[in-house]
């Protein structure tokens, strides 16, 4: 089988981190990347849970208030409000 290389960009601090980690673990970043995606392959999905939940705008009750409001626009129940600009509140 050939070899490529996959080039990525990465914050220093977690980079370092991850090698430390992977040092302890008994493998290099290039290992720990290569499982990583047999495991998406073999899994056909991100072998782990991908959430926005920390951050408030993704949180399962604000995207029903926002899908209700798309509704309610959709309806023609909507109400246009003026723009508020930063400052100007």
């Amino acid at each position: 089988m050939g070899q490529t290389t996959l080039s990525i960009r990465m914050d220093d601090d977690i980079k370092r981190r991850f090698d430390i980690f992977c040092a302890d673990a008994g493998m290099n970043a290039t290992v720990a990347v290569n499982m990583f995606a047999r495991a998406v392959l073999r899994e056909k999905c991100i072998p782990f849970k991908v959430t926005g939940d920390d951050d408030p705008f993704y949180s399962a009750k604000n995207q029903a208030r926002l899908l209700k409001a798309m509704e309610q626009i959709e309806a023609g129940k909507g109400t246009e409000h003026e723009l508020i600009e930063d400052g100007d509140a």
